[in-house]
């Protein structure tokens, strides 16, 4: 008797750098946003101020989660695509559309990299500073591009993997 592979746990891809490192800064921003936000319903609750600076904060955290998840979700293979016709597929041309996704996947979040250094620098440039706090904008928005290039080393490196014939 076979077994059927949709139901057999998959064993985690093993990447040289480990995903260990973006999934505890996801967690250290999550903990974060929760530490901000409750501070702002508390002091809005016992004081009827808010503290509405704290936005700039959590929205911020939640790019750089946005950018860590996707990170993760490249590496373990768990990004959204639509598989009907991918799945019918001999081995040879799925493993060829694979590595067409990730190649997809690497020059869309290169282009995100690029084009958001150019934003950083011109928010450097300009002495841009954020509405709320006053702060440059520029330390909110650097993580866009360096988390960009994370994602495109991890799509590239899952890529060579794929590759190699090392993940499905």
């Amino acid at each position: 008797m076979t077994e059927d592979p949709e139901l057999t746990p998959r064993e985690e891809p093993r990447p040289r750098v480990p995903i260990r490192i973006e999934e505890a800064l996801a967690a250290l921003a999550i903990a974060a946003m929760g530490v901000i936000t409750f501070a702002n319903v508390i002091t809005r609750y016992l004081t009827n101020i808010s503290l509405a600076f704290t936005e700039e904060y959590a929205i911020a955290l939640m790019v750089v989660m946005t950018m860590l998840g996707a990170s993760v979700a490249v590496v373990r293979n768990h990004h959204i695509r639509i598989t009907y016709f991918v799945d019918r597929l001999r081995p040879v041309l799925r493993r060829r559309a694979e590595l067409f996704a990730i190649a997809i996947t690497a020059l869309v979040f290169l282009g995100l990299a690029v084009y958001g250094a150019r934003m950083v620098w011109d928010e450097y440039r300009f002495e841009e500073t954020s509405p709320g706090l006053g702060v440059p904008q520029w330390i909110y928005s650097i993580w866009l591009p360096v988390l960009s290039v994370v994602i495109v080393l991890r799509a590239l490196g899952r890529g060579i993997r794929v590759a190699r014939g090392n993940e499905p």
